[in-house]
């Protein structure tokens, strides 16, 4: 699958294993800091957009949606947008995938085990990731100097 990133991840990104209680703020990543015991789809979109360059703030889903002052939404993905999968269009308890290019959104669940790289399609056959709920870009774009 092509992806457009603005560079190739390193292979501590790839072998990320999930873990659904290390999230953003939780006592978990207070007390191991960084991505080697796991990390939720959160933790691992944020650590993914660091490596390019971005300061995403630590926030969960519903956050994420509402904020405002580090984020916007879009309609239109572009390589290292946010995009927030659920069963319905509720942002909270939201799945959060990284835009990697057409047809390509690198994410972290619990179904793969570590990251992968799944079609829009992929998403909208699990009843659990059916909906799109929206699109988030950060404020600050990395250079592709």
């Amino acid at each position: 699958m092509v992806t457009e990133l603005p560079g190739p991840l390193p292979a501590e990104l790839w072998s990320v294993p999930y873990a659904g209680a290390r999230h953003p703020g939780s006592a978990a990543v207070r007390e191991r800091p960084g991505l080697a015991a796991g990390a939720n789809c959160q933790l691992f979109a944020y650590a993914v957009l660091r490596h390019f360059g971005l300061r995403p703030p630590a926030l969960r889903s519903s956050e994420l949606w509402d904020d405002t002052e580090s984020t916007a939404r879009v309609t239109t993905p572009r390589p290292l947008d946010l995009l927030l999968f659920n069963a319905t269009d509720d942002a909270f308890g939201a799945h959060l995938g990284v835009w990697a290019g057409p047809e390509a959104i690198l994410h972290l669940c619990a179904e793969v085990g570590r990251p992968a790289v799944w079609t829009p399609a992929a998403f909208a056959a699990r009843p659990r990731y059916r909906t799109l709920v929206g699109i988030k870009r950060m404020a600050a774009r990395p250079s592709r100097g």
